[in-house]
């Protein structure tokens, strides 16, 4: 499980490189579907990604506001103190915690549940979900975006 996390830090990582080749207005633009802006898609997978993982561990989560970052490195500071805490969330995973469950309160009262390992998994499929939505853009910029291929890609 904690290897899909590195890849997913690793395609993120790779990503953060390829943006850095980009000007700032077309990091920031707002484009169809997604996030709306690599920026704001970058942020919103590490955003929660420490969400899940503070709730899982019972731990405040961090209330941040996407307009409170004006910059890629911003962004990649985010992600890093993130990885932190989600590796030593994971590092520290025993069998037992598979089944816990995570409740959850909706705004309208109801209340939801969710078994961690579920919780795990969304994590992992929803940064990859995001990761495609970057490619795309890249594609439409007439940009190679970042090779994401799990077979080929090193990451542990």
């Amino acid at each position: 499980m904690i290897d899909l996390f590195y890849y997913n830090w690793q395609v993120r990582d790779d990503w953060f490189q390829w943006c850095e080749n980009i000007s700032h207005e077309e990091l920031t633009f707002m484009r169809n579907g997604g996030m709306g802006s690599f920026l704001k898609t970058l942020f919103h997978v590490i955003d929660c990604e420490q969400l899940w993982i503070h709730q899982m561990q019972g731990t405040a989560v961090l209330k941040k506001e996407f307009n409170s970052f004006s910059t890629l490195e911003e962004v990649r500071e985010f992600s890093q103190s993130t990885r932190m805490i989600t590796k030593n969330f994971l590092m520290n995973w025993n069998k037992e915690q598979e089944d816990k469950l995570l409740y959850i309160t909706r705004k309208d009262g109801s209340v939801l549940s969710f078994p961690y390992w579920k919780v795990i998994r969304h994590l992992i499929s929803h940064e990859i979900h995001h990761i495609g939505q970057l490619s795309i853009w890249s594609r439409e910029l007439g940009l190679k975006p970042v090779n994401s291929d799990l077979i080929i890609k090193e990451y542990i």
